[in-house]
């Protein structure tokens, strides 16, 4: 590993190898050479010079793919904590989104990077719709490339209407060099306001020309709607590898749909929750037969794991199928989302979501090694491990997660990030912030916590490169 050694071994783990039968392998040992996933079983037998780790009494699974996060705003952590949905539109939408440099984009994108790598996140979909030009986006793969991890540049531009932005010459002559690997993917990234020109076909043909997928914010109040799913499906650009994000307030027929064309969704249930997009829908996706995969959305609000993730996902489904039998006089006996479930959204979902199953997702021979060990010898919660999977969606967290390989490669070990110069890293987002603090200037980097909703037509329409208004929402519920 790291050039020195031939292999790893994980020693005597509870092995969670999240194959098709959710298996659980006690006293197991999995064996890294190269790049690959060479064996998982008991006791195995290992090349000379192997480097050993003691995973006894931890559990040793995949490592989880994260398929929508706002990588750029990372640089801003918490800075929204108080925020509602119409909010953030205002601060990134409408008013400052745009102080961002190519400078910027680096800065967030290299903390995200780094802090998903820390909570055994190894492949993550840098959701980059802060992308107002070229410059922006290569300042944006340099970062990723500059971190040890698996990514996924999602390129968009919250500024601009993506039939501008990807009819450019300079996106094109961007794709064509982009140096698209196992470690470092490409989609395109922008939503569908429902206008029934559909003006956004233009994107969606560019898309299918340069063959990349698109991923899309779909059923979120006050911005996407069923509208923009029937315009995808009737013009013949609803695809297997579209993702859908949250998806929160589809009709039946849309999520007839999404199925139908065999999509998955993007669910980020603490944004979902916190913030109005709408109920977080795994019930309804369950109904449906939806693949679904698990997103932390944006570090302006919530944290950067899927240990967090996987559980208000479990909460939250659960919370609605109570909420429904009792309104009906019913009590719910057994639970319906069971945890094995959701840790299984947030490794293998992912990686069908992405179209990456046969490479990620899963530990089995001939996979790439991207395995998490979790494990805590100095907190009293790492014991017992009587439920696997329970103990990771419910009980696990960042401090857990005490070695990551990424490709064959140790990025973490004995808890700490090997090949991440954090205190870099910190100079960078200084930087930005001092940046964002002098553009803004200090009374309004202060009011921006709390940002008041200027007299526009936001709650129809965040989306400023158009004129397009519905009124579906609030203004269709007077």
């Amino acid at each position: 590993m790291n050039g020195t050694s031939p292999g790893i071994v994980f020693r005597g783990g509870t092995v969670l190898p999240m194959d098709l039968a959710r298996s659980v392998l006690p006293d197991t040992d999995v064996l890294v050479v190269g790049d690959r996933v060479e064996a998982v079983g008991p006791s195995l037998d290992v090349p000379t010079g192997t480097e050993e780790v003691d995973a006894s009494g931890g559990v040793v699974m995949p490592g989880m793919v994260d398929t929508h996060r706002h990588m750029w705003q990372t640089a801003m952590r918490g800075y929204g904590a108080d925020w509602t949905l119409t909010q953030y539109f205002v601060w990134y939408y409408l008013e400052h989104g745009r102080h961002f440099r190519p400078e910027d984009i680096r800065a967030g994108n290299l903390l995200s990077a780094a802090e998903s790598l820390d909570a055994g996140v190894t492949t993550t979909v840098d959701w980059s719709h802060g992308l107002q030009s070229v410059e922006h986006a290569e300042a944006a793969v340099d970062a990723l490339r500059s971190v040890p991890g698996r990514f996924v540049l999602a390129y968009g531009n919250i500024q601009a209407g993506p039939w501008e932005w990807s009819a450019s010459p300079d996106f094109r002559a961007f794709v064509e060099r982009f140096p698209r690997s196992d470690l470092l993917g490409l989609q395109m990234a922008f939503d569908v306001t429902g206008d029934p020109a559909f003006p956004e076909r233009a994107a969606f043909e560019v898309a299918r020309d340069l063959d990349l997928a698109v991923t899309t914010h779909a059923g979120v109040w006050g911005a996407t709607n069923d509208d923009g799913i029937r315009l995808m499906h009737e013009n013949g650009f609803m695809e297997p590898r579209t993702v859908y994000v949250h998806a929160a307030t589809l009709s039946h027929d849309s999520y007839h749909r999404i199925a139908a064309t065999g999509g998955s969704v993007s669910v980020a249930t603490e944004s979902e929750q916190s913030c109005g997009q709408g109920y977080p829908p795994t019930w309804a996706l369950r109904e449906h037969g939806i693949p679904v995969s698990i997103s932390m959305d944006t570090s302006v609000w919530m944290s950067g794991d899927l240990f967090s993730a996987m559980r208000t996902t479990l909460g939250a489904d659960r919370s609605r199928e109570h909420m429904e039998a009792h309104r009906k006089g019913d009590t719910v006996t057994h639970c319906h989302l069971r945890a094995d479930q959701v840790v299984e959204w947030a490794t293998r979902g992912g990686a069908r979501a992405l179209g990456m199953d046969d490479v990620v997702g899963s530990l089995e021979p001939g996979k790439k090694a991207d395995v998490v060990l979790l494990k805590n010898d100095h907190s009293p919660v790492s014991f017992p491990l009587l439920n696997p999977y329970g103990h990771v969606a419910l009980q696990a967290q960042r401090s857990d997660v005490h070695t990551v390989v990424v490709d064959g490669r140790v990025v973490k070990r004995d808890g700490r990030l090997v090949g991440v110069d954090l205190p870099s890293i910190r100079r960078e987002v200084e930087a930005t912030l001092e940046h964002l603090r002098g553009s803004m200037g200090e009374e309004a980097w202060q009011a921006g916590m709390n940002p008041d909703v200027p007299e526009t037509k936001v709650l129809d329409n965040p989306y400023q490169y158009t004129d397009y208004r519905t009124a579906s929402t609030h203004a269709g519920h007077g």
